[in-house]
Formats: C-alpha cells, structure tokens, sequence
C-alpha cells in the first residue's frame, strides 16, 4: 500500500491511500521533486495515523482489519457513480480494485463507527463496481485486474494483470458485503476469487513457492520476497475468506502462505528494527513500516503463530532509542535515493512507460500465455532491454 520520498528526482510510488501526506503525482518535475524533499527530509515521522481493530476476523464481523479516522484524498477523483480513481505520475488518472475496495472498506468502517446510512450506500456502491468488473478466467479464476500499464522497479506490468494486493482487500470488501446483502452472486464470484492464489506467477497467477509453504505477489514478475505489506493483505483476504465459506482449500492457502511468511521473512528484516520495502531496495518509509507491523500482528493473531507476534513486536517504533531513530532516518535516505539512482527514476514519464510498452510486444516478448489466461505480463527491464535499468516502484 504507500510511501514518501527525497532527492530532487522524479519517483512514482504505491501508498496507502487517504493518509495525510499523499499528493497529486501529476506535476511538474521541480515542484514535484521540492515537495518531495520536502516530505522525506523535513517532515520525516516515527509514527503513523493507522490502527487495529480488534473486532476484526470472526466470521459476523464488519470490521476490517486497520482503521484510521485521519486520511486525505487528495491523489483521488471521484466519477459520475461516486467510484474513485487514483493518479500515479507514470500512469495517469486508473480504476484500482485495491483503491476501490479500500475506499470502501473505510467507509463500512465510518458506518459501524457512526451509524450514518450515507456511508454504508457508498460501501455498497463499491461493492456493486468490483462486482461488475469481476473476470472470469479461462482457467476458472476469478480475478480483479490493473487496467494500466506500469512500473514497478525494473518490473514493466502490462495490462491487464493480477496482483495478489488487489485480490487480498477485494475479497475482504466482498466478503463484508455478502455479510449485509447475503446475494449469491457474491458467494460465487467469492468461490472463484482463491484459484489465483494456487497458480504459479510464471502460468498467470500471484504465487511463488518457497521452502515449507509460499507468498503470494503485488507485483508478478518482480524479485522475491516482493512487497510485505501486499503479502500480508492478500492473507487477511484468504482468512475472511476462508471463515465466510469454511473450505479446507482456502484454509489451506491460508496456512501456506503463513508458512512462507515465517521461511522468508528474515528477507525483510533490518536488525530487527525496521523493515525493507520489496526485495531490499530500501528501508520503508514509516508509512509502510507502521502498516508492516500492524498487518504482521493481526496475521499473527488469526494464525496463532506467536514468533510473527515476536517480530512485530521488536519492528514496534515506540522501541527505538534516539540512536536508532537516527540510524534508520539516515539509512532511510541513503537507500531511497541510492535506489532512485540505481533505477534512474528521473527518466520516467508516461511516454516512456508508453514506448517500453510498445517495444515489448513483439512474438519474443509475449508467449501464449496472455492469450490462455486473459491476463497482461511482467518483464524484467533489465533482461528484455539491456539498456533499462528500471523504473520507479
């Protein structure tokens, strides 16, 4: 879900949307870069608006798993049926499933919170759009797809593709409705919605098998261990769906993915202080690294595993000492502007994404698979064209 920045180049990122902080990605390249300096060197912050809920798992529950009653929406616009769309600097003005069911599932949380009808018709109103934009898969999977292209590091996405994130909070938000409106349709797009979870990122699905279990990908095509806090919401998504159809099947997703949880997650660690973002490529901002201990608590919780309690626990801010704090602020800006360089993000631009996307869709980039599957593809830049070296996460 959601980051910040620093250094006076251009950097697309994924954040969690409606916090205070995010900013419209469509500007221009000095104000876009001041603000982003800005933001990462002057307005730096340990902690973050975001909480548990509790209430949160069992099967009668609305609940969803984090709250916060402090978001802005400013890289948000909302269309004629009151459905948002987000800005991103390299892809434009997108329909995210994601977004959508998280834009959702803060309004169901306003209603239970304040008993306001107008905020339950607005959860149901996105229901209805991830309702109405379900695909249904040759190979059985229901699956809510990324209408755009996009970068992700040296990963090129290219539409329609899959992310275990978007799956993860769209069947959270679905489950909750079929809670209230009970409608079968929903219980059969639900029952479709874990076959992507079984299939292999390299046959069109989101999971990668790792020793004694598997993870299950935001973004296909990129290095392991990818994105912890995608990981982390596409296992909240497999839980509610598992306590909403009892189904031995997606109980056993569940457990693989908690199983590859415990086996990679080292991989994120930083000296059992902070968190890596995606596959090292630098520390979290807070924003991710708050979300990361919170979401690794809950999964802990429901999975019963109290060694992934531990870790969250030793990741917990309020356990930093003022050598720490400086120690993590620092590395924070070495390694984001390192990896800025590294992937020469000051390059990108929506053309540029537009030509990397046309140059790739010859026989040699593409295979049979798109056609099999309905799906887009990943590439890795750096092996499809010599000459890239990525782009911005």
């Amino acid at each position: 879900m959601w980051v910040g920045r620093t250094f006076a180049v251009l950097h697309s990122e994924r954040r969690l949307p409606g916090f205070s902080g995010d900013k419209p990605a469509a500007m221009t390249s000095l104000p876009y870069a001041l603000r982003t300096l800005r933001r990462e060197v002057l307005e730096f912050r340990f902690s973050y608006p975001l909480d548990i809920v509790p209430q949160a798992g069992p099967r009668e529950s609305l609940h969803y798993y984090l709250h916060s009653d402090k978001l802005a929406w400013s890289v948000m616009s909302m269309d004629a049926r009151g459905v948002p769309r987000v800005r991103g600097r390299l892809y434009g003005e997108v329909y995210k499933p994601a977004y959508i069911a998280w834009w959702g599932l803060i309004n169901l949380g306003y209603y239970l919170r304040r008993k306001d009808a107008s905020f339950l018709d607005t959860f149901l109103r996105q229901s209805d759009w991830l309702e109405s934009h379900a695909v249904i898969r040759p190979d059985g999977s229901v699956v809510w797809n990324n209408p755009y292209d996009c970068l992700e590091g040296s990963t090129l996405l290219i539409a329609p593709w899959v992310s275990a994130y978007d799956q993860g909070m769209v069947i959270s938000a679905l489950v909750r409705a079929h809670r209230i409106t009970k409608r079968p349709q929903l219980m059969q797009l639900l029952r479709g919605a874990s076959r992507i979870f079984e299939i292999e990122v390299r046959a069109g699905g989101v999971r990668e098998s790792v020793a004694g279990g598997a993870i299950y990908v935001e973004v296909p095509g990129a290095p392991v261990p990818g994105i912890l806090d995608g990981f982390l919401t596409s296992l909240l998504g497999l839980y509610d769906l598992f306590m909403e159809t009892g189904e031995g099947h997606i109980e056993r997703l569940f457990r693989e993915g908690v199983q590859g949880l415990k086996s990679i997650l080292p991989l994120w660690d930083y000296r059992q202080k902070w968190s890596w973002y995606a596959a090292r490529g630098y520390l979290c901002p807070p924003a991710y690294h708050v979300q990361n201990c919170l979401l690794l608590s809950v999964v802990a919780r429901l999975a019963n595993e109290p060694g992934l309690a531990a870790q969250s626990d030793r990741w917990n801010p309020e356990r930093l000492s003022r050598i720490d704090r400086l120690e993590i602020y620092l590395q924070f800006l070495r390694t984001k502007n390192w990896c800025r360089v590294r992937h020469r993000t000051w390059r990108q631009t929506q053309a540029r994404v537009s030509m990397l996307v046309r140059n790739s869709d010859g026989p040699s980039a593409r295979s049979n698979l798109q056609l099999e599957t309905g799906t887009g593809h990943a590439i890795c830049l750096s092996n499809a064209f010599p000459h890239e070296r990525g782009a911005s996460e």
